[in-house]
């Protein structure tokens, strides 16, 4: 963006390219010329340019050749150093942006007290878990460098040193020791053995990682005494300020306490309430528990039924929460852990309990994400408490869901015509807020198919309209008698259809598909939860405001509920008993990614390899108005073409050069197979399992048609595939043999839509083999139920009922 900004003494700088003064440097002195005068431009961020006057320039006189190269440096590392606090004003900003608002305190830590339970420290079968420890020391290591004053306050000695006992007795004992049954091994001589390999072995891995570390063992007796509180506030801060990580551990070996560790004359109990207490003596900024868990859940993690409490109310949860067992080591658990944060958090510290068993928990809580439970004490306070958990969201969902198929078949339709008129009617706003979404996409330096899938140009929500107005007019989807059976006299079987419950879709940079996912919704009589991404936040939230506007209050605007945070997604992925179906739209890695870590159904493509395949029996001119529409009409389009194959004698006649220039003509990017590259001269392709999604494609030439099928089984995704030919026997075979949701001959694989299809609107293509395949539209949505009618039968060991099974007509 050209500008001015003014600079120190009034000097000013017009926007463009810095690096064209260097260039004009170099190119006088090479022709040798007389600089009389020379114009400085540098290239400055919008966030810096103000007042712009264009016609503004800094003006330097004649200059010799080396006073020339020296102004060309200094302007050229001004120009540097503004380009670098641009980009730091970005990551602030990005970091603001993606921070939970609940977490925004951690932006004012400096002092961290992290502490690791046994649980953590060591596998199931009592052996250290060495990866976990790994991850633990990188990510420490990672928060020294940045310049945080870590703590770590660690268990394990006494499992470390039970296993080390264990493993010496086992080979000091004879046949007949063996026999007999072992004693158990004293507690405090476990903690003295173990003690001592425990801090051996993290010596050695932040030894690794260049960083040093030490070990102060204490006893809550110590902790009576003042002066030994002010020594040891005093040796902890010299160690940080030498940029060494103290580790503590409860000298368990000498302790005087006996179990269960709880009488009243204790100062700390276990290492949770050590490091709490630590964490108050040493003025830290925040405490984060590892558990072998994600946080503070309402009732036994293991229970389905108990959610994840992001943010502890005391006031609120002290008495919701069932606790289950404790750790299966240690001596602590969740009781332990949530004493120890409750007691900290009111003393101002703020604490965070999350998993330890993942690799990167601790530089997540430090960057605001919203994972674990977060203790601070002023909680109460806070407005995002009342926000409605994932759980609540999906149970409101399906709530609502019933209220919308106890209304008649016109009412649904009035709710959709409704809704039709009210995107017409405010679409300026919606316009407003995706043009702001755009803004930023365009700024952060996203790609144009990002941006092109973002964009909702005037024409995209008038199709929207009429995508909706078609749906509000088909035939009533439920309560269909799909089948009606006689089991015999009087018994009457019939299978209806009805929706499947509540539905879950998650979608990226595709603000149209909320609109035709809600649509599709109503129409099926389906709850809906909805995530957007977050390059679409304002077009998602204005789109979602706009439609529950139209839902009755006999219905409730909880039918469909748009899900705002990312770290939702992971609870409400565990919802199998209240969520029945997942619809991902989005990057192969999106599909894969929840795909591997929920229970319930997904249904969805993760990629779209979509191919033409041209036979030497096409009409050329056919052909290229098909290659051209399947590529060029919407690039980025799961339903674009990637691969155009071509028979070998096309390439021999002259049709193969045609296609080539057909798609040239649209600028079009050609990559090349092992066969097509060396004939046409161009770059070869990486990989044929790819999806451009935009103005490129692959080229490939094949034999005959049933090479072109191997090809399309061997590196498609089974989304959409087409022929071009005029022997109907060659397409046949193409039809019958090609294995995709969709297969077409003699037409564009852009006409693989739902609306296209005449259903609507689509929730998604997809390319499973189970329950819906190709575009997903109203009956992808629905399920089915069996009413059975009778007149007081029993089964009764199926005597004196005369089975006869009669097909009846559908219509009663």
């Amino acid at each position: 963006m050209n500008g001015t900004t003014r600079g120190t003494k009034g000097l000013q700088f017009r926007g463009g390219d810095a690096t064209s003064l260097l260039g004009s440097a170099m190119e006088c002195k090479r022709k040798e010329k007389k600089v009389k005068s020379l114009y400085l431009y540098v290239a400055c961020s919008p966030h810096i340019i103000s007042n712009p006057k264009p016609k503004s320039k800094l003006k330097i006189p004649h200059l010799s050749s080396l006073s020339l190269r020296v102004c060309s440096s200094i302007y050229l590392s001004v120009f540097l150093l503004l380009s670098l606090l641009c980009l730091s004003f970005c990551a602030v900003l990005l970091c603001m942006i993606s921070m939970d608002p609940t977490r925004a305190f951690v932006k004012s830590v400096k002092r961290v007290v992290v502490k690791v339970g046994t649980a953590v420290v060591t596998r199931h079968d009592g052996r250290l878990a060495l990866g976990r420890l790994g991850a633990l020391c990188e990510q420490l290591k990672e928060l020294n460098n940045k310049g945080y004053d870590v703590i770590l306050v660690t268990s394990g000695a006494v499992g470390l040193g039970r296993q080390r006992l264990r493993y010496r007795r086992l080979v000091n004992s004879s046949f007949s020791d063996l026999q007999n049954q072992q004693g158990e091994l004293d507690g405090k001589a476990c903690a003295a053995v173990g003690q001592s390999s425990l801090m051996a072995l993290y010596d050695i891995m932040f030894s690794q990682l260049d960083v040093t570390s030490s070990q102060l063992l204490v006893n809550d007796g110590f902790f009576r005494d003042a002066a030994f509180r002010k020594q040891l506030s005093d040796t902890v801060n010299s160690l940080l300020d030498l940029r060494v990580i103290p580790i503590f551990n409860e000298n368990d070996a000498v302790s005087t306490r006996k179990a269960p560790y709880e009488d009243s004359s204790g100062i700390f109990w276990d290492n949770d309430s050590l490091a709490g207490l630590l964490a108050l003596e040493l003025k830290a900024d925040l405490l984060v528990l590892l558990s072998d868990v994600e946080g503070l859940y309402s009732g036994p993690p293991s229970d389905p039924k108990s959610k994840l409490i992001h943010t502890y109310v005391k006031e609120k949860h002290q008495s919701e929460i069932t606790f289950g067992d404790k750790s299966r080591l240690g001596r602590g658990g969740m009781t332990a852990k949530v004493n120890a944060a409750v007691c900290a958090a009111d003393a101002s510290t703020p604490v965070i309990i999350t998993s330890g068993y993942a690799t990167d928990n601790i530089i997540r809580v430090l960057r605001g994400e919203r994972i674990g439970t977060v203790f601070h004490k002023d909680a109460h306070l806070w407005t995002s408490i009342k926000e409605v958990s994932a759980y609540e969201l999906a149970v409101a969902a399906r709530e609502s869901s019933r209220r919308l198929n106890v209304l008649n078949s016109e009412e649904r339709r009035k709710i959709l015509l409704a809704m039709a008129d009210a995107l017409e009617n405010n679409e300026s706003m919606i316009r407003l807020e995706n043009g702001a979404d755009v803004a930023d996409a365009e700024e952060a330096g996203y790609d144009k198919s990002l941006i092109s899938r973002l964009t909702l140009r005037p024409e995209k929500i008038s199709s929207l309209v009429k995508s909706v107005r078609m749906l509000a007019n088909m035939e009533e989807p439920i309560g269909q008698i799909l089948k009606r059976t006689e089991l015999a006299d009087k018994l009457i079987l019939e299978k209806i259809s009805c929706p499947l419950g509540v539905v879950l879709v998650i979608f990226e940079s595709r603000p149209d598909a909320l609109v035709q996912i809600a649509a599709l919704a109503i129409r099926s009589g389906n709850g809906l939860l909805l995530k957007g991404g977050k390059e679409a936040k304002r077009s998602n939230a204005v789109l979602h405001k706009v439609i529950t506007s139209v839902i009755p209050d006999k219905v409730g605007d909880r039918l469909i509920g748009l899900v705002t945070s990312r770290e939702e997604i992971p609870d409400l992925l565990k919802l199998d008993d209240v969520i029945d179906l997942v619809v991902p739209r989005g990057s192969n890695k999106l599909v894969s990614q929840i795909k591997d870590t929920t229970k319930i159904p997904v249904l969805g493509h993760s990629d779209g390899i979509c191919h033409v395949y041209v036979d030497k029996s096409a009409n050329i001119n056919m052909a290229k108005k098909i290659v051209r529409d399947a590529k060029a009409d919407y690039p980025a389009a799961c339903n674009a073409m990637e691969t155009l194959l071509v028979h070998v004698d096309l390439s021999r006649n002259g049709g193969l050069a045609e296609l080539i220039a057909e798609l040239q003509k649209e600028g079009i990017q050609i990559y090349g197979g092992p066969r097509a590259g060396p004939i046409l001269d161009i770059s070869k392709t990486n990989s044929f399992h790819h999806e451009y999604s935009s103005l490129a494609c692959t080229v490939e030439i094949v034999d005959d048609v049933f090479a072109a099928i191997d090809h399309i089984h061997q590196h498609g995704s089974a989304h959409t595939e087409c022929i071009v030919a005029e022997d109907c026997e060659v397409a046949e075979t193409f039809l019958r043999q090609v294995d995709s949701a969709a297969v077409f001959h003699n037409a564009s694989t852009r006409f693989c839509d739902g609306a296209r299809f005449g259903l609507g609107a689509e929730v998604g293509i997809s390319t499973s083999r189970i329950h819906a395949r190709g575009p997903v539209g109203v009956e992808g949505l629905l399920t089915n139920r069996w009413i059975l009618r009778g007149s007081g039968q029993v089964v009764n060991g199926d005597r004196g009922v005369t089975y006869t099974h009669k097909e009846l007509p559908v219509k009663a």
